[in-house]
């Protein structure tokens, strides 16, 4: 079930299903690209399994500072560094059932030149509904609402629905400890919160790790059945 509405989300690379939920769940996501870059945050990092274990990899950036929008900070994509992901990505998955198929979109990918973080970490999500053969609908802050940068974050939200004529905003479950109903609906808005459900799914071992990178569950999963786990979602 659809909210109808509008999602907004700093891109993330190669993100956990839950950031696919929240895609679903909204008529149309905007990134958030022209706020400040987070270090230690999602934008440029994720969680593989590697050894049955989950396993933090980072896309590096020049001069990670959080005084720096994401749309300035560049990533470092060297032949080292894509060496050394791919080898990983080799050791983490070579016998998952879906690697051969999957090792194109991660070729492509890192083989793009990107002028920045956001565009590398957008580039990854629109790569996973390419390769599911599904369309969505996306957009920059930076492009589509740049006059509301600078407000406060509820005030903003609420401005880039105004720009887009949306009447809802969709964030994920973590955010009703941030914004406030009765607030967005005073503006006009209606605010409603996605809360993944836990699928499991057959990975190597008998424990389930769950929440890695949307590439652990392209590695082991169908299209048919990746397009219903990123539709698992509970809306409130």
């Amino acid at each position: 079930m659809k909210a109808d509405g509008l999602a907004v989300m700093q891109p993330y690379v190669f993100p956990y299903v839950g950031y696919f939920n929240l895609i679903e769940a909204s008529d149309c996501m905007v990134f958030y690209d022209d706020v400040h870059y987070i270090k230690r945050g999602w934008i440029n990092r994720n969680r593989i399994l590697l050894n049955k274990a989950e396993y933090l990899f980072t896309v590096p950036v020049a001069g990670a500072s959080q005084n720096r929008l994401i749309l300035d900070t560049r990533p470092l994509v060297t032949s080292q560094f894509v060496q050394k992901f791919m080898a990983r990505i080799e050791g983490a998955y070579k016998k998952a059932p879906h690697y051969q198929a999957v090792l194109p979109l991660l070729n492509d990918w890192l083989s793009t030149d990107h002028e920045n973080i956001a565009a590398m970490a957008i580039d990854s999500i629109v790569r996973v509904y390419a390769y599911l053969e599904t369309d969505f609908i996306w957009k920059t802050s930076s492009i589509a609402s740049p006059q509301t940068a600078g407000l406060e974050k509820s005030d903003r939200l609420i401005a880039i629905c105004r720009s887009l004529d949306c009447s809802t905003y969709v964030n994920a479950a973590n955010g009703q400890a941030l914004y406030d109903r009765d607030y967005f609906r005073a503006k006009g808005v209606e605010l409603k919160f996605v809360e993944p459900r836990l699928v499991e799914y057959r990975q190597f071992g008998n424990e389930f790790v769950p929440w890695l990178s949307i590439l652990d569950v392209l590695m082991f999963n169908d299209k048919q059945t990746v397009r219903s786990l990123i539709s698992a979602y509970d809306l409130c």
